[in-house]
């Protein structure tokens, strides 16, 4: 799979870490003991499935094992606690989504500091989420959707996998540009809330597209929309939201950091090897495969991105009135 001219841009900056000084450096540090990848979610998902493709790409390069660690629970914030709490070393990556890196900052501000307590190391990947409507709706196209909501206020719903995720957000972001007031009904968990969008006791949902495939196939539901910047190639007759309204734009994506305070050559080191795992051949096609578009930037670049995505899902979690269950 070939990467987009901007992604591999970016990969190829990461290459070019050991001609612009920090190479050496980062040459020069090594681990010591395993390496842990820790991830706030369940076995199975997205990013799990990810991180168990690049950890062996990983471990042949850096000459340790690489270990991924599943710490679910608490929106993320016990996997970003495991590695905050523990040793500032270069030992122990966090790998977390939007969610993680970014929206709970806004969610949980007494209980972390991402932009203190973390390093940021690499943006890995994005993906887009699509907006589906139950095949009732009368509504053929995003402008029409738009038109229904406005004169029904307060009358459409829209389901999400929990209260305060991104596709919850998501909603709230679209309520907000389009200028319209929709209802949000949160779930535990995608499932049930394509259980619920598609026998019409929710209108809408935004969700991955590898979660809403089988049901947008199948024509239980009807792809309205796409968040990303572009059409996506697995949907290449439905339009993007930008397309209607141009300051929209969201995807999900997948960053890795360690403990603030880790030694910049720890940080080279394992960017530039989160890098190397992102061209290997059998990770970019199975992430195809998942919707994923892999990105592989450098430290400094996922340090600005972030600090953006945190300043721009705080802004919508405070516009909406949103607090963390």
């Amino acid at each position: 799979m070939e990467m987009r001219a901007t992604r591999r841009g970016l990969l190829l900056s990461a290459c070019a870490l050991p001609f612009l000084g920090r190479g050496a450096a980062a040459q020069a540090w090594a681990p010591n003991r395993p390496v842990r990848i820790v991830i706030g979610f369940p076995p199975g998902g997205g990013i799990d499935i990810l991180a168990r493709l690049m950890a062996p790409k990983m471990s042949e390069k850096l000459g340790q094992p690489v270990v991924v660690e599943n710490r679910p629970g608490a929106n993320g914030l016990l996997s970003t606690e495991t590695v905050t709490r523990g040793e500032a070393d270069g030992h122990a990556i966090l790998f977390g989504t939007t969610g993680v890196l970014a929206v709970n900052q806004a969610l949980y501000p007494d209980k972390v500091d991402l932009l203190r307590d973390l390093a940021p190391l690499s943006h890995v990947a994005s993906l887009d989420f699509v907006l589906v409507v139950n095949p009732a709706v009368p509504a053929q196209t995003l402008p029409e959707f738009i038109a229904l909501a406005k004169a029904k206020p307060g009358e459409l719903n829209f389901g999400s996998s929990g209260n305060g995720g991104l596709p919850h957000l998501s909603g709230e972001l679209l309520n907000a540009q389009a200028a319209i007031r929709t209802v949000h009904v949160p779930y535990r968990g995608s499932a049930p809330a394509y259980a619920d969008l598609i026998g019409g006791r929710v209108q809408f949902m935004f969700d991955a597209f590898a979660i809403g495939q089988p049901h947008i196939e199948a024509g239980r539901v009807r792809a309205l929309a796409t968040t990303g910047p572009k059409r996506m190639a697995a949907l290449p007759d439905v339009p993007t939201l930008k397309e209607t309204l141009p300051e929209f734009e969201v995807q999900n994506w997948y960053g890795m950091s360690v403990r603030a305070g880790t030694p910049e050559a720890a940080i080279a080191r394992l960017q530039q090897e989160v890098a190397a795992s992102l061209r290997d051949r059998e990770v970019a096609e199975r992430s195809a495969t998942l919707g994923l578009d892999l990105v592989g930037s450098t430290a400094a670049q996922f340090a600005a991105f972030q600090r953006a995505e945190i300043a721009k899902w705080g802004g919508v979690i405070r516009a909406a009135g949103i607090k963390a269950e």
